[in-house]
């Protein structure tokens, strides 16, 4: 998750763009205008109608597919102590229902109380959770919500990928949902050891066995990656976990041109600007899955990511409502975060369709692309070198089919969808 127009690809706190007073809270500012954000902060912005229209959701939703009946599982550290009511303000604002529930729990154990002087990794969080919960709605917008919070902060290597991994587990004795996603990760080479990830990652397997699918971002410092100290980078290309395990669905971000309308203005480009870019790369512990075999000119010997691609530019940036700050305000955020909860509202309509949990997500994905397009629509421009400058990483560039940078593309979610759920 990064802050329109950040410096750097640490996760900072958002943007304001509009807001006021929280004791006027019942006077919420509309939602920022197309043509606002150029004019004020020479960005674009898109609301869920345009992003909406740009990934043909309009045939599906017509037809009531729409995540009923399935379940999304947002796994965040902290979450936000207004998440409720801030839906419930999206919503009034774009005009779209409530979700059947939304349910919030705390599994392994209460988080730090929000209080009147949060902290920064608390304000980051609350923006995180928000922005997942949001925007997964926007693509599923009749499926349940669970949010599980942590105690912990995730960070880097270790830390606080204990409890993420309890509450995944926690999840899976409560059947609670149908899919987990994931807006965060780790520098593998954080980690102590390539076997404290295989150890973490014998959840998943659990989850897998359990009939949950798993969806993360592919991170936002493109072939880069940020050290323990979260400040500095290594000065090779890396990738990050969980988007690197074998059983996760990698999701990568392009850079959408549209207008007012949602409509393209232009082809998608892999997403590379002033505020990150997307991760990309191959795994330093995973081998390469005998899905990626036909890809092995690509990934190599190795675990290649991401697999799919949606949008996630900071510099065309989505709107999310908070008001857990002092005040309500709409801030412009993207990331890969971004692109992973767009694509589990996706994933949510494929299991709708199937009429069950879809498990085997990356497989599924490779098997179809093998078979034929099947709304999965080819990005062929840009790169995700990072950080810019001095000392930079040469990432990879995108190209004529998978490629370590927007992995198979986009999609188009009208005939992606169904043929996904088919199999």
């Amino acid at each position: 998750m990064l802050a329109a127009g950040a410096g750097n690809a640490a996760a900072e706190p958002a943007l304001r763009i509009a807001g006021v007073d929280h004791a006027s809270s019942a006077n919420v500012p509309p939602p920022p205008s197309p043509r606002g954000c150029q004019q004020r902060f020479n960005i674009r912005c898109y609301t869920p109608a345009q992003l909406r229209r740009a990934y043909d959701m309009g045939p599906l939703l017509a037809r009531h597919v729409d995540g009923a009946g399935r379940t999304i599982v947002i796994l965040d550290s902290f979450g936000s102590p207004t998440l409720r009511s801030d839906l419930r303000t999206f919503d009034r604002a774009f005009h779209l229902p409530d979700p059947p529930s939304l349910r919030i729990y705390q599994p392994v154990g209460r988080v730090p109380r929000f209080g009147r002087n949060p902290s920064e990794d608390q304000l980051i969080w609350a923006t995180e959770t928000t922005l997942d919960v949001e925007w997964s709605h926007v693509f599923a917008p009749a499926a349940r919500i669970v949010v599980l919070e942590t105690p912990v902060d995730e960070t880097e290597g270790t830390h606080g990928m204990p409890q993420m991994m309890g509450a995944v587990r926690w999840a899976i004795k409560h059947h609670v949902g149908d899919l987990i996603s994931m807006s965060w990760g780790a520098t593998e080479q954080t980690f102590p050891s390539a076997r404290s990830i295989r150890d973490l990652r014998t959840t998943f397997v659990q989850a897998s066995r359990h009939r949950l699918g798993l969806v993360a971002a592919s991170g936002d410092t493109g072939a880069a990656g940020l050290k323990l100290d979260r400040q500095h980078y290594y000065a090779f290309r890396t990738t990050q976990w969980p988007p690197s395990d074998p059983l996760v669905l990698a999701a990568g971000g392009t850079r959408l041109t549209l207008d007012a309308g949602g409509r393209r203005t232009s082809p998608d480009v892999a997403w590379n600007d002033s505020g990150g870019a997307t991760g990309g790369g191959r795994s330093s512990v995973f081998a390469r899955p005998s899905y990626q075999r036909a890809q092995r000119h690509v990934v190599g010997a190795h675990r290649g990511l991401p697999d799919i691609s949606m949008s996630a530019a900071t510099e065309a940036a989505a709107e999310v409502y908070t008001s857990f700050d002092g005040g309500p305000s709409w801030q412009l955020i993207g990331g890969t975060s971004l692109a992973t909860v767009e694509l589990a509202g996706v994933v949510a309509d494929a299991d709708q369709l199937a009429h069950h949990a879809i498990i085997d997500l990356p497989a599924r994905l490779y098997s179809l692309r093998h078979r034929g397009s099947a709304g999965i629509v080819d990005v062929t421009r840009g790169n995700n070198t990072f950080p810019h400058g001095p000392g930079r990483v040469r990432g990879f560039a995108a190209g004529r089919g998978y490629d370590l940078t927007t992995g198979f593309g986009t999609i188009d979610a009208a005939k992606f969808i169904p043929a996904f759920a088919a199999g």
